[in-house]
């Protein structure tokens, strides 16, 4: 049986044949690095802030225990209520029932990775609620039935005019593809869902164990909207989302914004401690919590790995991948892509079949690493991820020929000799201006969006033979 999935292949291949996407990927993830190079030399020291960042996620992913305890006691003391989910069908499970209580037929969603990672709008509209995001790349990508393609942006691979395609039909009516047409419709569609919302699920960017504070952080001001207007408030929650105190909460937010899009702060920085108490002017009068595991828990106990939960998810190492910036999101097939997609999605889903590829999405440049907050060694993750899937018996049989023949030739020197004469001279059908651009599989593989140095008449191994001779 393969040990690969051939989707992976065509969702590769499609994303290099459309220039539009390329284009637009460069063109935002270009953006977003430069403006955190600029926020960041605002800052300061930014390495010590840096450094900072790993010292406080370390400590909490290594008493995530404490914390999950204080936190989830803070939140009972007000009122609230907590569900921890061991799985992604428990977390829906959860929601689901809060729904149905309510008889809720109308729910309103700020951004959450959470809620995509557990696919929780189809399973609340296979219910028969309408779930609206309220965020307006969430809204698009909703309304075009695909996953986000950057964790900060996740429609950035739509074209005004592909928005405005999108909304027409709900209009009812033509639109023109500049940007206060687009915006002004979905201003409009969302004040009516906020009024309409019987339910509203948010995120949390940070928990503040010692209060029982959910943090949302947001450049549109929907979550609040959705945090404050409905009378029922369900947070999800990734169970590593966490900080001790305010204390560290004010490095987090420093780190998160700048690294995320340049910006200072960001425009809401929502802080709540749900539900609404008898002072309180505005919130929900019922609160949820549900901490989802979703394989967290094992990953916690692999010490190799456990620092990849220390991610805050901000999108700077999105912004810097070579690969990332040539594919785009969609081509990695999973909800998290990037450099962070790639070591989480294997280890969150443990199905090598179908993300095993994943690792192999790098170029192993480092430049992940050195774009991280929080200082996260994801291309050394990576590497590591590679070996566990080989050692595991993961691969495919042809790979393994493949390096064993490799390994044939680089252990026989005069075989090696032998066979490089011999590509020397069987490359010239393939070779185009001095370089490798024809192919057969599996090169053309390489050769259909790249090229390849031609193979040197003369080995360096025959060149420094003839230089030490002379």
């Amino acid at each position: 049986m393969t040990m690969y999935d051939p989707t992976v292949d065509q969702r590769v291949d499609k994303a290099l044949a459309n220039d539009f996407l390329r284009l637009a990927t460069r063109r935002a993830t270009d953006r977003l690095r430069n403006n955190r190079v600029k926020a960041a030399e605002e800052l300061g020291d930014w390495q010590k802030w840096r450094e900072a960042g790993e010292t406080i996620r370390t400590h909490v992913v290594a008493n995530l225990d404490f914390y999950l305890k204080q936190l989830i006691t803070q939140i009972e003391k007000q009122g609230g209520h907590v569900h921890l989910a061991k799985t992604p069908a428990e977390a829906v499970t959860f929601v689901k029932n809060i729904v149905r209580e309510h008889k809720a037929k109308n729910v309103i969603k700020s951004k959450s990775m959470i809620s995509e990672e557990i696919h929780l709008n189809h399973a609340l509209e296979d219910e028969g609620s309408t779930v609206i995001e309220t965020d307006l790349g969430e809204y698009i990508i909703q309304i075009a039935g695909e996953p986000p393609s950057h964790i900060i942006v996740p429609a950035m691979h739509k074209t005004r005019q592909q928005v405005a395609d999108l909304f027409e039909p709900i209009a009812g009516h033509p639109l023109t593809s500049d940007t206060p047409t687009l915006t002004r419709f979905v201003r409009n569609k969302m004040r009516e869902s906020f009024l309409q919302g019987e339910i509203g699920i948010t995120g949390c960017n940070f928990a503040v164990a010692d209060t029982g504070s959910i943090v949302m952080v947001t450049n549109e001001g929907n979550g609040r909207m959705v945090s404050t207007l409905p009378r029922v408030q369900i947070t999800l929650m990734g169970m590593e989302r966490l900080v001790p105190s305010f204390r560290e909460l004010d490095v987090m937010l420093n780190l998160l914004a700048r690294s995320a899009t340049g910006q200072k702060f960001s425009s809401y920085t929502t802080i709540l401690t749900p539900p609404k108490q008898a002072s309180d002017p505005d919130g929900p009068e019922e609160f949820h919590l549900v901490i989802l595991d979703h394989n967290r828990s094992e990953i916690l106990g692999d010490k190799t790995f456990r620092p990849a939960l220390n991610c805050i998810r901000c999108g700077a190492c999105f912004n810097v991948c070579p690969v990332y910036r040539q594919i785009g999101g969609h081509a990695y097939g999973s909800v998290y892509a990037g450099p962070i997609g790639a070591v989480i999605t294997p280890l969150l889903e443990n199905d090598w079949y179908k993300w095993g590829h994943l690792p192999f999405f790098s170029s192993l440049c480092g430049a992940c690493s050195e774009a991280c907050p929080v200082r996260l060694p994801l291309h050394d993750l990576l590497v590591k991820l590679r070996a566990r899937k080989v050692v595991g018996g993961h691969t495919p049989k042809i790979e393994h020929q493949i390096f064993k023949t490799y390994r044939f030739f680089f252990t026989h020197e005069k075989t090696l000799r032998k066979a490089l004469r011999l590509g020397s001279k069987l490359q010239w059908p393939l070779v185009r201006n001095g370089r490798i651009s024809v192919g057969i599989p599996p090169l053309s593989n390489w050769t259909n969006s790249r090229t390849l140095p031609k193979v040197s008449p003369k080995s360096f191994m025959q060149m420094w033979s003839e230089l030490n001779r002379n």
